[in-house]
């Protein structure tokens, strides 16, 4: 039985692991973290799991945790986990973390980008970006995983065999994005209000959005070239979904007969990916509450440009289902383990 640690366990985020691994048959939680509820009952805060937990919320004593569990994840606001990691803690347990402290390799980029000094830069190397379907062998030798962002996830699926087979101009690239409200976190915002946000939506973070290094990076390694992108995020008035419309100009003679073969290749075999058929657009409701990514493209003959989409719950593929996933290949487990989960609908 695998012992595990959540820190921040109140977040959505975090609540979200809880779910899961609770219905994960090799996985004890025996942690759960919150600076905000400390020594109130977990079910006090989440009811959905009244009666499934009697546990109440511990601290973030990191040093002490890893001497109690196998694995711990934090899904903690950025700089945390940068300030607290050290040799000690991964020498006794493996840690998954949610937040960007990990994701970037320029350290540069980092502070640059999310505006705080990173406190461990010399664990930075080491740590595998933690998007399975393209890392999946380095992260089963990993003892840090840096666990990809929502938006992130589902753009960089979306454009990876694309650009990795050269059907697509690296120059090109432009990716639209949308996210349900879960996304900015349960933290108290006006902007995030009921009234503020439904019947609406909204760009933004426009030309600004942190994760636009995260995907430029993952992208770049899929073309051995430095590439620059064009995202926009928006706001959507829903509680959880991504989806992602992405365009590039194609290579002079790629057809779609191409472009399908180019998802094929890459995510046939993918249980979690699933290529839709010809004609269907991916749709945030066929995926909530799952671990499931569903992708589509379009070629357009009139602009000679790919339309690639994509959709996922960034919840659960964009947050703390991909970050159970990584935790199974971390301990040699089915890599579904845990995560057969049918999505919800309504």
């Amino acid at each position: 039985m695998i012992r595990a640690g959540i820190i921040g366990a109140t977040g959505y985020a975090g609540g979200e692991l809880v779910r899961l691994l609770l219905g994960h048959k090799d996985v004890e939680i025996v942690w759960y973290g919150s600076r905000s509820y400390i020594d109130q009952k977990y079910a006090d805060v989440y009811r959905n799991v009244f009666k499934l937990v009697e546990d109440v919320c511990k601290g973030d004593d990191l040093l002490k945790l890893s001497g109690e569990v196998d694995v711990i994840f934090t899904a903690t606001p950025q700089g945390y986990l940068g300030s607290v990691l050290n040799e000690d803690i991964l020498s006794r347990c493996k840690v998954i973390d949610l937040s960007a402290d990990y994701r970037l390799k320029d350290v540069g980029v980092y502070e640059e980008w999310y505006k705080i000094e990173h406190k461990s830069p010399e664990l930075i190397g080491e740590a595998v970006y933690g998007l399975c379907e393209i890392n999946r062998e380095s992260i089963k030798k990993a003892r840090l995983i840096a666990n990809p962002g929502c938006y992130t996830t589902c753009s960089i699926l979306s454009v990876y065999p694309l650009l990795k087979e050269g059907l697509i101009d690296k120059d090109s690239i432009i990716i639209d994005a949308k996210s349900g409200v879960s996304g900015a976190g349960r933290g108290a915002k006006v902007a995030n209000l009921y009234c503020e946000v439904n019947e609406s939506m909204k760009a933004y973070g426009v030309t600004t959005h942190r994760h636009t290094p995260e995907i430029e990076e993952q992208l770049s390694y899929a073309c051995d070239s430095k590439i620059k992108v064009l995202f926009t995020p928006h706001l959507a008035p829903m509680n959880r979904g991504i989806l992602v419309t992405a365009y590039a100009s194609l290579k002079e003679n790629v057809n779609e007969e191409d472009v399908r073969a180019a998802y094929e290749k890459y995510y046939s075999d993918e249980y979690f990916i699933r290529i839709l058929d010809k004609g269907v657009c991916p749709e945030t409701r066929w995926v909530e509450g799952s671990n499931f990514y569903d992708v589509n493209a379009v070629t357009d003959k009139r602009t000679n440009r790919v339309i690639m989409m994509g959709a996922l719950d960034n919840m659960v593929k964009g947050a703390a289902g991909q970050a159970v996933q990584n935790m199974n290949l971390l301990f040699g487990l089915k890599e579904n383990e845990g995560l057969c989960i049918t999505p919800v609908f309504p």
